[in-house]
């Protein structure tokens, strides 16, 4: 059981429940243009396989990054860092997770589906991972295929991208900024000791951390309007939108005026709340 629970740590199962979540939204949006009959079938193949292949792209970035995870003491317990897992099990175990995830996706869904969770894992694995390194604009990288599950979903349930399925992108990809960028003060040195050049290493002041935070902030307000202005939903969205928006400037502007991990922390908390409340409301509340 110590051993499952350690792979099963490899496929980082709290992350991967986010992304679930988003692919689902993705999906929902994308039904009117699938066959009611197939919606089960490719609903359960879209959810296993991206599962599948977000495991398989979880562990093997922890197996990329072993190394650097001994320096943070949020990574060091985990279990290539830990010594709990051989690296080259744990490589192998990651690329076939990931392999089976995109057949799943072909086979189950449709090619598009695939080739996204395969842009996906590639540019996650080989752009914004070994870019932490080298830059800190690798946090803009990262956002790119951290967007992508929205996508994902969609093009699963309706063969094709439409401005809708690129509006529930757009939300995701400007809600990452504000979310990671307070989770970069938050643990600023010990991301130094990593040898990871986030914003706050690199300008230590934090002046530009926390103007990202603020300005990304305000961008999210009409960003997360886009539905509404898409007839993608109703006034309760619309509402309860701007009411979170606020909510999350508010918590930027604090930590704007005063760079204390308390209000870095405001923000993560408001983030991590935000998105399941509009996510919640896009599906359940009238149009």
């Amino acid at each position: 059981m110590s051993l499952f629970n350690d792979y099963l740590a490899l496929t980082k199962p709290r992350i991967t429940w986010l992304i679930l979540m988003s692919t689902a939204i993705g999906f929902y949006f994308g039904l009117p243009q699938l066959n009611p009959q197939k919606t089960q079938w490719v609903l359960f193949n879209l959810i296993f396989g991206t599962a599948l292949i977000a495991s398989g792209t979880a562990a093997l970035n922890q197996w990329w990054e072993r190394e650097s995870d001994r320096f943070m003491s949020r990574t060091a317990s985990r279990p290539l860092p830990a010594g709990k897992i051989p690296a080259f099990n744990a490589l192998v175990f990651g690329s076939i997770l990931a392999t089976l995830g995109f057949f799943e996706l072909w086979l189950g869904c449709n090619l598009l589906t695939a080739s996204l969770g395969l842009f996906t894992l590639a540019s996650y694995l080989f752009c914004y991972t070994p870019m932490k390194r080298m830059s800190p604009h690798s946090t803009t990288i990262g956002a790119i295929p951290g967007a992508m599950p929205p996508l994902i979903g969609f093009a699963a349930a309706a063969g094709v991208l439409t401005w809708e399925a690129w509006a529930l992108y757009a939300i995701l990809f400007v809600w990452q900024f504000p979310h990671f960028y307070a989770i970069a003060w938050m643990y600023r040195e010990e991301y130094g000791k990593a040898g990871i050049l986030m914003l706050p290493v690199v300008e230590p002041d934090g002046n530009s951390t926390a103007n990202r935070i603020l300005w990304t902030s305000i961008l999210m307000v009409p960003t997360s309007l886009l539905p509404a202005l898409l007839a993608m939903s109703g006034k309760v969205y619309l509402a309860t939108a701007i009411v979170m928006g606020a909510i999350l400037l508010y918590c930027a502007w604090k930590m704007f005026k005063d760079r204390s991990r308390e209000n870095a922390r405001g923000v993560l908390l408001a983030s991590v709340v935000y998105l399941p409340v509009l996510y919640a409301v896009l599906i359940f509340a009238p149009r």
